[in-house]
């Protein structure tokens, strides 16, 4: 799985002007004060907020909101430092598909797998299917889709390219991994969450784990938005059996694994992706990010 494909510098690749490793602040804190404040209202508010938009949950507005607290900011930062044009680029990111097999099969069968062999691991493997009849799955997975990925737009989309921009990708991944746990923290305080009924050290872990394990296939896919978005949709996919804490565990090894087979480029700045646009083009010119 490791490949190792010359980046030009910072400092001379156009792509990367504007938003600067100074820019990492200021999503840091706009991300935590938009997220956690709406938290904190809600805490104070919860009876007439819960009246208006039903119960905590995962498709409660104010739950979305929050989860999307850091890809909003991501795109506000790109469009205020870029300008329109700007998050035109940024979003051409989608259009970066290509990837060694061996990732595409870690991506589409191998995370899955975890979730499996958790489930073996705490019994869960047998229990029935939580959707009946099937077709209720449908909306499940659009919430799949397009809530929780949705956070990726600001932590791989702005975060990560920044961060490596100064530190190696395996740092660069494990402080990621850190700032997204604490902003996760809240959600075990709020009732009707998932992480709610969650055990929190397995979690912490797991998800400095899951950014570790990210890290090179983003890089490996040259930033790519839609691998890093099909990334958190395979965490979140609700046809995966619980296998809570286990499948945390078994992250954390995943993790360790990919850190040994892809040592070089995880600690090489030269092999991580740090433009935040794709490259521009000529109006009328059609042509394909440069891989």
């Amino acid at each position: 799985m490791s490949t190792r494909t010359p980046m030009r510098s910072p400092s001379t690749d156009p792509t990367t002007t504007g938003l600067s490793i100074r820019s990492l602040r200021t999503f840091f804190l706009a991300t935590f004060g938009l997220s956690w404040g709406v938290g904190v209202l809600y805490v104070f508010f919860s009876e007439p907020l819960d009246g208006v938009f039903g119960p905590m949950g995962y498709t409660n507005p104010i739950f979305i909101f929050m989860v999307y607290s850091p890809g909003i900011v991501g795109v506000l930062l790109v469009w205020r430092h870029e300008g329109l044009a700007g998050v035109a680029r940024f979003f051409r990111r989608f259009a970066l598909v290509r990837m060694s097999p061996a990732w595409w099969l870690v991506l589409l069968v191998g995370m899955p797998a975890v979730f499996y062999a958790g489930a073996a691991i705490t019994g869960s493997l047998t229990d029935p299917f939580p959707f009946q009849p099937w077709s209720a799955v449908v909306p499940a997975l659009l919430a799949m889709l397009f809530i929780g990925p949705i956070e990726e737009l600001g932590w791989r989309g702005v975060a990560l390219p920044l961060l490596q921009r100064r530190l190696a990708p395996l740092w660069s991944s494990l402080l990621l991994g850190l700032v997204i746990t604490i902003w996760h923290t809240p959600s075990f305080l709020l009732s009707g969450t998932k992480q709610s009924a969650w055990e929190f050290w397995p979690f912490f872990l797991g998800v400095i784990a899951i950014s570790v394990i990210l890290t090179p296939m983003f890089n490996a896919a040259r930033g790519s938005l839609l691998v890093a978005f099909l990334f958190h949709a395979q965490m979140n996919n609700p046809v995966w059996p619980d296998a809570q804490p286990w499948d945390m565990w078994l992250f954390v090894a995943v993790a360790v694994v990919v850190v040994v087979v892809n040592r070089r480029t995880m600690l090489d700045t030269g092999s991580a992706a740090t433009a935040i646009l794709t490259p521009a083009v000529p109006d009328g010119v059609v042509r394909a990010p440069a891989m």
